[in-house]
């Protein structure tokens, strides 16, 4: 999902809650308006913790040369919390 669905949801949200004065039958466009941007700026919150957990765990990465031109990748995972 990301930054960019959470941005939009909230964007388009707050234009249908409170910059459009038309009706449709039968919904209310001021409630949908509150409602997608309720929902943008959850996107925007689970995106930020998503992202920020998987930076946390990290590890470390090496790379060895060997004389021979191949290389040996080893990963470092951080010990569970």
């Amino acid at each position: 999902m990301g930054y960019g669905l959470g941005v939009f949801l909230l964007v388009v949200g707050l234009i249908l809650a409170l910059a459009v004065e038309d009706a449709i039958s039968g919904v209310d466009l001021t409630m949908v308006g509150w409602i997608m941007t309720i929902g943008g700026i959850l996107v925007l919150v689970l995106t930020a913790v998503t992202l920020n957990s998987r930076r946390a765990r990290g590890g470390a990465v090496s790379t060895t040369t060997h004389a021979d031109g191949s290389q040996t990748v080893q990963r470092q995972e951080p010990p569970a919390v």
